[in-house]
């Protein structure tokens, strides 16, 4: 009599689970080109809303420059014209910024006015170490020079006070070294190079985004209050104090002459000292744009661990689910970043995450059911879904912590999907 030791016959190659997994990752693979072109419209909404804040930020101002003043005399060297800037003892600022922001259909960018005061005073040209012979020095015919951008924001009068008189700045030719800023100067006034020279400036500007100031001072003093709550201090140096609450931010930046690699006078041209600058910048913090690139980035996780959770329903619950099916799924997850783009550009991301997310998930559990119909297969379904957009909000949140928080949940995610596929037969089924 003849025994028969096989339980069951194995069905066909597209029939096993290794056919599944193979059609699974393929439409994964494929999945990826929509969610490229929702990067790439992601990366095109930011362009625009930049070149939208360039047009705004050039109606309103630009950055805000300021260097100077700086004396400045000139004397015969080989029959040429040269000229000699000394940079003043003392540069006290104080600036007061009043910001707002200007939208134009969905983008936004800030613009401020500020009123900026200085003083200090300039030791006597004899007490300055020299490398030319003072007496060639034309000491009629020295002015004050301030170099800046944007003069078409400067509001109002322009004017410097030496020793209790005034004089005001007239646009002029740009000093070499200076780059492509502009040059403002004083009519020539008359010094005594053993006599020091109090100043005081008082000036309006608008601009837009930042300002930024070189410490040129031996000392210098700048303080600076605004109603802006979201202040970023960046260049050569930082303040040495600084306060910032919900209704604005007070700072104040000290500089020696020790702190800083360049000296108080030149001779011939004027040095170009632009990343010695102390600069405060205005900016519309967590870019929305950013975070939803950060977002479409984690794309391909979240596909690929949702096929995974449908896929381990499908091997260990025997219940069939069709290629189709995964598609309809794999379509509703990419929904999600366009979904949240669009929200975003009317909203905050965090209302949008939560508007699109809710979404997404609610109709992919709705699906599920109809297509499980399972009631416990369903929640878990969903619960996943939940679980996975909650775990990459955090993420993407975390901005120090994103990689440790990312490798933790990874690791926990890796974790389950050993444990519950331990006891699957990866031999073609019945």
């Amino acid at each position: 009599m003849e025994t028969n030791n096989q339980s069951h016959q194995p069905q066909g190659f597209m029939e096993s689970i290794t056919a599944r997994v193979i059609m699974v990752g393929v439409l994964t693979l494929i999945l990826l080109i929509p969610l490229q072109f929702v990067k790439s419209l992601i990366w095109e909404r930011e362009a625009l809303q930049d070149n939208v804040k360039k047009e705004i930020n050039g109606q309103y101002g630009g950055e805000v420059y300021l260097y100077g003043p700086i004396l400045k005399i000139p004397y015969l060297s080989a029959g040429q014209i040269a000229y000699a800037y000394y940079f003043p003892e003392t540069l006290n600022i104080k600036s007061d910024v009043k910001t707002e922001e200007k939208n134009r259909n969905v983008y936004k960018t800030t613009v401020f006015k500020s009123v900026i005061q200085c003083n200090g005073y300039y030791k006597p040209i004899m007490q300055h170490k020299q490398e030319i012979d003072p007496q060639i020095l034309q000491w009629d015919k020295a002015t004050i020079l301030v170099t800046t951008k944007n003069l078409k924001t400067i509001k109002g009068a322009f004017s410097i006070s030496i020793n209790g008189r005034s004089y005001p700045f007239e646009p002029t030719v740009k000093e070499p070294g200076t780059m492509a800023f502009e040059s403002l100067e004083t009519q020539p006034i008359s010094i005594n190079p053993n006599a020091s020279l109090q100043y005081s400036i008082n000036v309006n500007y608008d601009g837009s985004e930042r300002i930024s100031v070189i410490p040129i001072g031996k000392l210098t003093d700048i303080k600076m209050k605004s109603d802006w709550a979201d202040p970023k201090f960046t260049g050569n140096f930082l303040p040495v104090s600084k306060q910032i609450d919900t209704s604005g931010f007070a700072a104040n930046w000290k500089v020696s002459h020790l702190n800083r690699p360049f000296v108080q006078q030149y001779f011939g041209s004027l040095p170009d000292l632009k990343a010695y600058a102390l600069t405060t910048e205005f900016l519309i913090k967590n870019n929305e744009y950013q975070q939803n690139e950060r977002t479409a980035k984690y794309g391909f996780l979240v596909i690929g661990l949702t096929f995974l959770v449908f896929f381990l329903i499908q091997t260990i619950s025997k219940i069939f689910i069709h290629i189709f099916q995964y598609t309809m799924i794999g379509l509703a997850l990419i929904m999600f970043y366009t979904l949240l783009v669009s929200i975003t550009e009317h909203s905050s991301f965090n209302l949008a995450y939560s508007i699109a997310g809710t979404a997404v998930v609610s109709m992919i559990t709705l699906y599920t059911a109809a297509v499980l119909k399972n009631r416990k297969l369903t929640l878990l379904v969903g619960a996943s879904l939940a679980t996975l957009y909650t775990f990459i909000y955090v993420i993407i949140k975390l901005e120090d912590y994103a990689l440790l928080a990312g490798s933790i949940g990874l690791f926990a995610i890796l974790a389950a999907v050993m444990y519950f596929s331990r006891k699957i037969e990866w031999q073609p089924i019945q």
